[in-house]
């Protein structure tokens, strides 16, 4: 499969739209509206100074979406959709990891790049696990639910000088006294 990254530009707003619509979304917060979204477009929420997106381009279709966000931050973050029809063929780790290599690439002051996902998507944690990423909180009934539920809400990590040498440093949980 070929699969490049084109960036989002104002005159993709349409298609943009087309995109988030098709789509209910399941493990992201909100629901999507067209005004809403061109609104956003034309205000720069997805391509300005601190945010850039880009389609996630499959055999010349367009099958995901990558949104940095935050990057005057030495820890930007990112969401990530893929169309479901795509699903299940590597294109997640493939945006993961090009999405990590860009960043730190073109970004020398980021340190570390977070990402977050509900815990109940086993997928994205595990694609998160196999491009270095370190689980490093565990927010409990943090995450919306259109429903009114809440999901935890998992974040993970990566940082610069674990990408640089392709090890994991490993995350200490247990450094608090235990108090009887």
């Amino acid at each position: 499969m070929q699969i490049e990254y084109v960036r989002l530009f104002p005159d993709d707003t349409e298609a943009l739209v087309a995109f988030l619509m098709a789509d209910p979304w399941p493990f992201h917060a909100g629901v999507q509206d067209p005004e809403a979204i061109r609104k956003r477009v034309a205000d720069g929420v997805y391509d300005d100074d601190d945010n850039r997106t880009f389609w996630q381009i499959a055999d010349g279709e367009r099958a995901g979406l990558v949104r940095l966000t935050d990057l005057s931050d030495p820890t930007p973050m990112f969401d990530l959709r893929i169309l479901p029809r795509f699903r299940g063929r590597g294109l997640g780790k493939d945006a993961v990891r090009w999405l990590t290599a860009y960043l730190f690439d073109a970004f020398p002051q980021i340190q570390r790049v977070e990402g977050q996902t509900r815990g109940d998507n086993v997928t994205m944690r595990a694609v998160f696990r196999a491009c270095g990423y370190v689980k490093e909180a565990h927010y409990r009934e943090a995450w919306p639910a259109p429903d009114g539920s809440a999901h935890d809400s998992i974040a993970y990590a990566i940082l610069r000088r674990d990408w640089v040498s392709g090890t994991v440093t490993p995350l200490v949980w247990d450094d608090e006294p235990v108090r009887r």
